[in-house]
């Protein structure tokens, strides 16, 4: 018997405004109700590849459904979450990929036991102090301050966030973020042979034409982007470089490497210029290749210098050293980038 391959629909025509649900059976009319309601609960089913677990979700024209050959891990345990600093300010945490930084507007008011299937980290985050602080007596879990999201990793990328703690500690750091204070530096796997350092510099537009983010022409409209590129290893069609975030907007490094000609590996929005077809990566990333590997900033209060470093997590370390093997295999062993 074969192995199981995953299944890829575009959303187009009628399947638009149907459920999930509906729209898996008619695209496996073979199927039965119950059966395409069980790949939903069993975590196989993406949407523009974030998964979804609720079967009523109405389907946009032009989004891409995939199911998947084996179901997706389920998230870890608010316990699991590493954090790297914790204080009555701030906390540091590690974030793994695949889980949201914070609820979407229109999911703020799911039942709870619909938000326990797919918690948001900063919902981990606030279950895990509260659990923490309980230990010490009922007041103080009365007293736990609420999380403060101040930036956003996508749900795919891996690596290091700061969230406050008090509303004080949130109002600094958006200051710092909007004063790029914050050093910030990423590592990711890109498709092509990129081999020199490059600032990238461009207006970013919410819709480029197509419905998409990306770059303007014109000076006058979208927002400053700047992002420093520099290689870190050279493979025959990929390389692993890292990213220095000078300013901080949505999405900002996928569209930058997009736009330059390379892609994250694992990418599936921004894969393709404007006008014209999707760069081809055969890379098998099961995820956007992106992690923040490095976070620093000054601390709101005492004003001490923070700096933290995370290192690839073991699916990004295990994709690049196939692809290592890959192309070691075919021309010779990869060499570090000048």
């Amino acid at each position: 018997m074969g192995k199981r391959r995953d299944h890829i629909f575009h959303t187009r025509g009628e399947q638009a405004r149907q459920t999930l649900a509906q729209a898996l059976r008619l695209w496996h009319p073979d199927r039965s109700w119950s059966e395409v309601r069980q790949w939903i609960a069993s975590r196989r089913v993406q949407i523009d590849g974030n998964l979804c677990l609720d079967p009523a979700r109405r389907l946009k024209a032009g989004e891409v459904v995939k199911v998947l050959a084996e179901s997706l891990p389920p998230p870890p345990e608010p316990e699991q979450l590493k954090l790297r600093h914790l204080d009555e300010h701030l906390l540091v945490v590690e974030k793994p990929a695949g889980i949201t930084t914070m609820r979407h507007p229109e999911e703020r008011d799911w039942p709870q036991r619909r938000k326990q299937k797919q918690p948001t980290l900063d919902e981990m985050l606030q279950a895990r102090l509260a659990k923490e602080e309980r230990r010490s007596g009922p007041r103080a879990a009365q007293k736990t301050p609420r999380i403060r999201p101040v930036h956003r990793l996508d749900r795919d990328t891996s690596g290091l966030m700061v969230f406050a703690r008090t509303a004080d500690a949130e109002q600094h750091l958006i200051k710092q973020f909007a004063a790029h204070a914050i050093h910030r530096l990423y590592h990711a796997i890109v498709v092509g042979r990129l081999t020199e350092p490059m600032t990238i510099r461009s207006q970013l537009v919410r819709d480029r034409g197509d419905g998409l983010r990306g770059s303007t022409t014109d000076p006058q409209q979208g927002q400053l982007a700047v992002t420093h590129v520099r290689p870190l290893e050279l493979l025959r069609d990929y390389t692993l470089i890292e990213c220095t975030l000078e300013t901080g907007r949505t999405h900002q490094i996928r569209i930058h490497l997009a736009e330059a000609g390379h892609p994250l590996c694992g990418e599936k929005v921004y894969h393709k210029p404007l006008q014209g077809p999707a760069v081809p990566d055969r890379s098998g990333a099961a995820r956007i290749a992106l992690h923040a590997a490095e976070l620093g900033f000054e601390h709101p209060v005492t004003g001490q210098k923070l700096r933290f470093v995370m290192p690839r997590p073991p699916d990004l370390a295990r994709l690049w050293e196939k692809l290592r093997r890959q192309d070691g295999a075919n021309s010779g062993t990869p060499r570090p980038a000048e």
